[in-house]
């Protein structure tokens, strides 16, 4: 669905494109060095996993397969102009609510043949993403843009510290971690602000798994945070 709407973000640039000159709103926009504002979005969010795979049969299991979840996320945005319009810094101090489902496929004695078990992972994120945006020249009251960057996350959910239980086992993840992204956006001026539509896609840099002994971490080797992200900005 992400994909999907990537997609469309290049398609109603070019029909932005086809359209006949219209009086450009909000025409300060550019000139000023600074610019504040707020962002909305929703997420998923999953991991990179990379199996134990010789611990497998020591545990009978068959499979483990992780699985995105939605989430959302709220942020204050600044932006700084770089020398021209077409290059700012932007820095949006977010707090994030994430999901992901870990799914264990073990050996079993049914009919099946098989049951499973799911594992959740919660987290409440504080992110500080600094990128820096590339952004077309305006066409009436539309620009498209691009970004990369990288941000750095403190999870305030974090168990990585806790005691485990063995008979109902959790698992652990690290309480910070780096991670970098690249995405794209559309922006539309109104009178007296900027509206943004934006698309991106974020991957940690180092593993975030806690190893422990229990039976649901044995036969995980490592894992990456990782997430697509849709953003509504606002800003003036």
């Amino acid at each position: 669905m992400l994909r999907s709407l990537f997609c469309s973000l290049f398609l109603v640039s070019f029909t932005v494109i086809g359209q006949k000159f219209k009086q450009e709103r909000y025409k300060n926009f550019d000139r000023r060095l600074f610019h504040f504002g707020f962002m909305l979005g929703f997420n998923t969010s999953d991991f990179t996993l990379y199996p134990e795979l010789n611990n497998y049969e020591n545990y009978k299991i068959l499979s483990v397969e992780n699985n995105a979840q939605p989430g959302g996320q709220l942020g204050i945005l600044t932006t700084m102009r770089v020398g021209t319009p077409m290059v700012r810094l932007r820095f949006i101090p977010t707090i994030s609510f994430q999901e992901r489902s870990i799914t264990y496929r073990f050996e079993d004695t049914t009919k099946l043949g098989f049951r499973l078990e799911d594992e959740r992972v919660n987290s409440t994120n504080l992110d500080f993403p600094l990128m820096v945006q590339f952004r077309t020249r305006r066409l009436n009251n539309f620009a498209a843009y691009c970004l990369v960057g990288g941000q750095y996350s403190i999870d305030l959910q974090s168990q990585e510290k806790a005691s485990q239980n063995y008979i109902d086992p959790f698992i652990k993840i690290k309480r910070t971690d780096w991670q970098g992204q690249i995405g794209a956006g559309l922006e539309f001026f109104a009178p007296y602000f900027k509206f943004g539509l934006e698309l991106k896609f974020t991957h940690g840099f180092g593993n975030v798994f806690v190893k422990d002994n229990t039976y649901i971490a044995v036969p995980i080797r490592n894992l990456y945070s990782r997430g697509w992200v849709v953003s509504f900005i606002f800003e003036g």
